[in-house]
């Protein structure tokens, strides 16, 4: 193919080179949010990510004239697969110049590999599990990005859906919301009558009951729970909980977690809102995703001292016996309050399934705009 030369990367330079590539090809992009580099790094290590206890996975670059002209990885999630029952290989990181040569090198790359390991579908852009970045961007170029959402050039879907036997798999779509100045009536009315009614209330933690008192882990067993049937989702494990309790729990505004227990049934949690203020201007002050020397400080402005106008829905989540009552308007009618007196005025909806009314019907009730959509696309591997 043109001189392409594709290696896989299996040592400590190797993998600097290829979480080095996506700040190379998307330095000056006003749209793209650089990742934290000590994070892609620690994802991407078999002895640092816990997900690895039910993946494993392959890296490859793309080369041509000795300079890297693209970057793939290769993944096997055995859980998902068992869950799903099908034999799938995921890409991901899935990253190149404008060259229609280099993403099918890439690719092929991918295939063969999974093919080695007896798969017989392609799908992606995935990660290991839903806790990371999937999908390709197919509309919403023009739109800030998020810090937990690929961003990618427009060439990118045009160059997957020019190749053979490529089909649209699952497509998510984001919202840009605007925070009321109070809560809708439909929210407010709704958390009063399942109060009343279903004796569910708002229940808020302190950070030793999310990290070392159980909180953190139910939350988790919830999001297992409710993700249960999404597309491709593996259950997370204990280990992998504690990773993200580690990762995320442990930095939150506590202000901006909620849970929502019953109280009939000795307050158990049966839904959660956790929410984070948007680092994306923050992380444009980094320098190729690493905090030193300034862009801890800009981060920290924005985690702490909510240096944004937008807070980021990160995960939000209710039992499925639940949702006909509307427990989710009790996580509403709580949050939106506190986004307000926190000065926010754009929340950001993270991805959710194209097909998922359920959750895209709640936005009727604010003013919400479907900005972005990101799509998995799959193929047989003949």
């Amino acid at each position: 193919m043109n001189g392409i030369e594709i290696r896989q990367i299996t040592d400590k330079r190797g993998m600097d080179a290829f979480v080095g590539f996506y700040y190379d090809l998307y330095r000056g992009c006003e749209h793209a949010v650089p990742y934290l580099r000590a994070d892609e790094l620690a994802t991407l290590d078999p002895r640092r990510n816990a997900s690895f206890e039910c993946c494993e996975a392959a890296y490859f670059m793309a080369y041509r004239g000795g300079k890297p002209v693209g970057r793939v990885a290769a993944i096997i999630n055995h859980r998902a697969n068992e869950r799903w029952n099908c034999s799938t290989v995921r890409f991901g990181w899935f990253d190149f110049i404008d060259d229609s040569e280099v993403s099918a090198a890439l690719l092929h790359a991918v295939e063969q590999w999974g093919r080695s390991k007896g798969m017989d579908k392609i799908v992606g852009p995935m990660g290991f599990t839903d806790m990371d970045r999937e999908g390709m961007l197919v509309e919403g170029f023009d739109r800030l990005s998020t810090h937990y959402v690929n961003y990618n050039y427009p060439y990118y879907p045009q160059h997957i859906e020019s190749m053979s036997g490529w089909v649209k798999d699952n497509d998510y779509v984001e919202y840009r919301v605007a925070i009321p100045d109070v809560v809708p009536d439909k929210f407010r009315k709704v958390a009063e009558m399942v109060g009343r009614r279903y004796n569910l209330q708002v229940r808020k933690f302190t950070r030793r009951e999310l990290v070392s008192g159980g909180y953190g882990e139910r939350i988790f067993e919830l999001v297992n729970a409710t993700y249960n049937d999404l597309y491709g989702y593996s259950h997370l494990s204990m280990r992998q909980i504690d990773s993200l309790i580690d990762g995320y729990i442990k930095k939150a505004d506590l202000d901006l977690i909620t849970g929502v227990v019953d109280m009939n049934d000795g307050g158990r949690l049966v839904g959660f809102g956790v929410t984070f203020p948007s680092i994306s201007r923050a992380m444009q002050h980094t320098r190729d995703g690493r905090l030193l020397p300034l862009g801890w400080w800009h981060v920290l402005r924005a985690l702490r001292w909510h240096h944004t106008d937008t807070v980021d829905l990160l995960l939000i989540g209710v039992l499925p016996e639940y949702r006909p009552k509307g427990a989710n308007a009790l996580i509403f009618n709580d949050l939106i309050p506190r986004f307000r007196h926190h000065g926010f005025k754009w929340a950001e909806a993270m991805p959710q399934m194209e097909s998922n009314e359920h959750v895209r019907s709640q936005w009727q009730y604010l003013e919400a705009e479907q900005h972005r959509r990101h799509r998995c696309y799959g193929k047989t591997i003949e």
